[in-house]
């Protein structure tokens, strides 16, 4: 596995933003009534993504160091605002579902995260291929969250109807309450699963994951 497919495989499966490290969980939760309106958030959210891990990784030698995170902030807010426009006059419909979660991609942790911790440090391909895959993984936690919560909650799936017409509809799940337990299933899953992730002390090697959650162990460490 070359650099460009582990960093896309890394932001997928390995480091996903939402199931393992646990970020940008704002607009997971807000906006993931249905299936639609998690992809249309995780693809705008990537298009901000690959384009601020270019930019920032080609100005990082420009960019002072004591105005390096106003910098960044600069830039995301300026691709934010050209992505905003786009989905008001191409997409009307998704843009008024998502409301002011698109402005808010400016402060979304997982694009200020990877442009401080990847994009600073290195070229700009790896960077937009860094991006990518955060990007893609972060899409794809958001489509499996509000595909589970549209199918409880509606009985369909990107607006088609895939369940029997004798459903019942369990509508808490597209209110904000079902945000909350579908996300806490997972996580719960997760856990049963011993897979690696910010909720648990289950990962081996915790450079990987940046936070394993046994925090009592780490600060013994620490003061030994």
């Amino acid at each position: 596995m070359n650099k460009y497919t582990e960093r896309i495989y890394n932001g997928v499966w390995k480091e996903n933003p939402i199931f393992i490290q646990m970020l940008g969980l704002c607009p997971t939760l807000a906006v993931t009534t249905s299936a639609t309106n998690g992809a249309g958030m995780g693809l705008s959210t990537t298009a901000v993504l690959v384009a601020a891990n270019i930019l920032i990784s080609a100005l990082r030698n420009i960019i002072p160091a004591r105005v390096r995170l106003p910098g960044e902030i600069v830039v995301v807010a300026s691709l934010v605002t050209i992505v905003d426009m786009l989905m008001e006059g191409f997409t009307p419909s998704l843009y008024s579902a998502l409301g002011i979660y698109i402005p808010l991609i400016v402060v979304n942790c997982i694009i200020l995260g990877r442009a401080e911790a990847f994009a600073m440090k290195n070229k700009p391909l790896v960077s937009a291929f860094d991006g990518l895959g955060m990007g893609l993984g972060f899409t794809i936690a958001l489509i499996l969250i509000g595909g589970a919560r549209e199918l409880l909650g509606a009985g369909t799936i990107f607006g088609f109807q895939v369940m029997p017409a004798s459903y019942e509809p369990i509508s808490i799940f597209i209110l904000a309450p079902g945000a909350f337990f579908v996300l806490a299933c997972l996580t719960a899953l997760q856990n049963k699963l011993k897979l690696p992730c910010a909720t648990n002390g289950s990962s081996k090697d915790k450079k990987k994951t940046g936070c394993c959650g046994d925090c009592a162990s780490c600060k013994e460490k620490t003061e030994e």
